[in-house]
């Protein structure tokens, strides 16, 4: 569970304090230090992200209840995920975007090669308009969680691709965050190559492997 101190702490971290400027492109991005954290801010919600760890849940669900966002229960969370679900197959159709619905969770994988130029952390322009059209349905879905996470393949230094893999996950996170989407909601973390869901061994399974997911439940309350 995501519910250590740091965690915690790192809530109370408004985004503006977690970027910088990107010295080659000019843009405001996430720090490298937020990954494999939160994000996120506000009076109400501090205290409700530390009892929420306190608990041994999840600290967001804590702080974006004590922020006065409402969480789901029973049948109206399968509901609401099927409907948020609907939509986000509807605006990713085409895109080389998969979604796959996995219990009340939704997982969007994101392959690199849509996403990234080789061993780059910047996402591709063109790539941009696709997750503002993401972040348009997390935005009106505000009664779930996002995380965001990053992979490699086994090629290469395991530190090199721990750190591609969060720059990356940072990367995909900035945009969504820019567009409006309460920061409490987001998690990120960089895996490097700890997590394939590919054999490493051959090109195509290395392809599948180099990807950024965004992984989204429901605020349970």
């Amino acid at each position: 569970m995501k519910s250590k101190v740091l965690v915690a702490l790192a809530a109370t971290l408004a985004l503006t304090a977690c970027t910088t400027t990107n010295p080659y492109t000019g843009q405001s991005q996430i720090s490298n230090t937020a990954g494999g954290t939160l994000i996120g801010a506000g009076g109400g919600a501090i205290a409700g992200a530390i009892v929420g760890a306190a608990v041994g849940g999840d600290p967001r669900v804590g702080a974006l209840i004590g922020a006065g966002v409402g969480g789901l229960t029973g049948a109206a969370i399968g509901n609401y995920m099927d409907q948020q679900e609907a939509e986000l197959r509807a605006q990713l159709q085409g895109t080389g975007v998969s979604v796959t619905r996995v219990g009340d969770q939704i997982i969007l994988n994101m392959p690199s090669n849509i996403t990234f130029s080789t061993d780059q952390a910047t996402v591709q322009p063109q790539f941009n308009q696709t997750l503002v059209s993401v972040a348009l349905v997390l935005k009106k879905f505000d009664k779930s969680i996002v995380d965001v996470y990053g992979h490699t393949d086994s090629q290469g230094d395991d530190a090199y691709n721990l750190s591609l893999s969060q720059r990356r996950a940072v990367a995909v996170a900035t945009i969504l965050a820019n567009q409006g989407i309460d920061q409490r909601r987001f998690y990120i973390e960089g895996k490097g190559e700890t997590s394939p869901i590919a054999s490493n061994a051959t090109e195509a399974g290395r392809a599948q492997n180099r990807r950024v997911e965004i992984q989204i439940s429901p605020i349970q309350g």
